[in-house]
């Protein structure tokens, strides 16, 4: 049983953004301050990286760990309603991040995961 009514979940979830993170938006100011120019979430690579480096030839993806789910980190939990759902969920994320590694890899650009 979930603790929060449906519509203050569907809020919470509502305001989780793929796009323009704090992490994201952070890390692109310290590489723009040093210099680095890049592009945002570039549809021509595969993956659609959240910073790709042209120049570099360099992806770089900024990974919650919530729905990444990094090995042995205290944010990467699964919630406590719906289990089957949202370890399928995260089965799915986990597969697809491999594949697009994976497809990175065999264009040869370099994969960066923060």
């Amino acid at each position: 049983m979930d603790i929060k009514s449906p519509e203050e979940r569907s809020k919470n979830m509502a305001a989780i953004h793929s796009k323009n993170t704090k992490p994201e938006i952070y890390l692109r100011k310290l590489m723009f301050a040093r210099g680095y120019r890049y592009s945002v979430n570039s549809k021509s690579v595969p993956g659609h990286p959240d910073i790709y480096m042209k120049k570099y030839n360099t992806a770089i993806f900024v990974h919650g760990c919530f729905w990444h789910r990094h090995e042995g980190c205290k944010y990467a939990y699964v919630p406590k309603s719906r289990i089957e759902f949202w370890q399928k969920k995260f089965d799915a994320n986990i597969k697809r991040d491999e594949c697009v590694r994976k497809e990175l890899m065999r264009k040869k650009v370099k994969v960066v995961i923060v």
